[in-house]
């Protein structure tokens, strides 16, 4: 099955602003179940636009604004082609966990297994565990159905509810919020039974008969866990499902900080407000495919005050 996706970013400035420099990670990846077919990416006032891979693996492009401007438009379009996965066992089996353990004794999943941004050990986890009778069990995938279902249960999906910095601890003593914060929250419980778990941005194909709970106009965010013999598993606590083809993959990390859709600086005073547009829609007829530009990172413009520069919002906060 072949995607479209068009995903417009509006940034307005309550005053001129220059010396913008923006980094996007919206590109769909191309592994897995999943391969990007094209990609296009424009913005206004217009900029050159360079990209390169991150140490994970994701497409990053990035362009600079120098001149004055009171608003910044980003539009990309992507066209995906999404296999879908295979029907997963109901179980591992005997010894599964011994096999996990094994995987992870190298050290190689470090990062998907400790503490990172907005994942912390907070007491608020060990009470949510004790609440939802999380524990190991006999076989992880049938515990990680389990979690993935009793996250749904247990918290209120309320859109607008949380923002990006908001702490799990928070969202978990509110029982609500959005992908972001069910993501997170799945994370941080994973993590502590140690089993290797990374944050997945991306998009979510919704259709009427789904009765999905996530926002259709929005970014999507789901878990992905380490399983012996089966690699990475996709699982959606915000609306319990398993990721399978209408999950469209464009960046992977160890938490939100690692793959927002948007970061980045700008020069000025102003105070910014943003828009989002996401529609992904079916398609038949792929294009050809272009390939972006690798390179390296360019650095920030040197000699700026920490008064002059101001976030570029990584406020499209995943719903």
């Amino acid at each position: 099955m072949y995607y479209a996706i068009r995903h417009v970013t509006r940034f307005h400035y309550s005053a001129p602003v220059s010396e913008s420099i923006t980094e996007i990670r919206m590109q769909p990846r191309s592994d897995g179940f999943q391969r990007s077919v094209n990609f296009t990416l424009q913005t206004s006032p217009r900029s050159r636009v360079l990209a390169y891979r991150d140490d994970y693996g994701n497409y990053v492009h990035h362009f600079d604004v120098p001149g004055r401007h009171s608003h910044l438009t980003i539009t990309a379009q992507a066209l995906v082609n999404m296999e879908k996965p295979p029907a997963l066992p109901e179980r591992l089996g005997a010894g599964a966990w011994a096999k996990l353990d094994a995987l992870v004794a190298d050290d190689a999943y470090f990062d998907y297994m400790n503490p990172s941004t907005y994942v912390q050990p907070v007491p608020e986890l060990a009470m949510l565990s004790q609440d939802i009778g999380l524990r190991r069990g006999d076989d992880p995938l049938a515990m990680l159905r389990e979690l993935n279902t009793a996250l749904y249960d247990y918290f209120e999906y309320a859109p607008q509810s949380t923002d990006i910095d908001t702490p799990i601890a928070e969202a978990i003593l509110a029982r609500r919020g959005v992908c972001q914060d069910f993501a997170h929250i799945m994370l941080g419980l994973l993590r502590n039974l140690g089993v290797p778990a990374r944050y997945v941005s991306g998009y979510l194909f919704h259709r009427t008969s789904d009765h999905d709970r996530s926002v259709t106009d929005s970014t999507h965010a789901w878990v992905e866990a380490l399983l012996p013999d089966l690699g990475w598993v996709g699982f959606d606590p915000t609306n319990n499902l398993i990721a399978g083809e209408r999950h469209i993959r464009t960046a992977i990390g160890r938490d939100y900080a690692d793959v927002p859709p948007t970061r980045g600086v700008f020069k000025g005073k102003a105070t910014s407000s943003l828009e989002v547009a996401v529609h992904v829609t079916p398609s038949d007829a792929p294009p050809p495919t272009e390939e972006p530009q690798v390179i390296s990172w360019v650095a920030a413009p040197s000699g700026m005050t920490a008064q002059e520069i101001q976030d570029q919002q990584q406020q499209q906060q995943q719903q």
